[in-house]
């Protein structure tokens, strides 16, 4: 698994999960802590957080995590439509 950040001017460093898989608690600890607190300044008072509905993202872990450390997040609708064209 692989997880990256971007934004218009910059981007974050990728996460490679070489061992298992992803649970809340390391997707703090790999990946919120260590890359995006550290991005998030840059941005400035706007960072807006933005990730899907997997299951370490909505976790009560990761959102107590972030409420802490004021950052906020884009609510993300459960079944989002399909964007691509037919």
């Amino acid at each position: 698994m692989i997880w990256g950040g971007i934004t218009y001017e910059a981007r974050t460093d990728l996460v490679i999960f070489e061992r298992g898989g992803i649970n809340a608690q390391r997707y703090v600890t790999e990946v919120l802590e260590p890359h995006v607190m550290p991005f998030a300044p840059f941005i400035g008072e706007d960072f807006l957080l933005m990730q899907d509905n997997a299951r370490p993202h909505v976790a009560r872990v990761v959102t107590a995590y972030l409420d802490t450390v004021g950052i906020r997040k884009l609510t993300w609708p459960s079944r989002s439509p399909d964007l691509k064209s037919y």
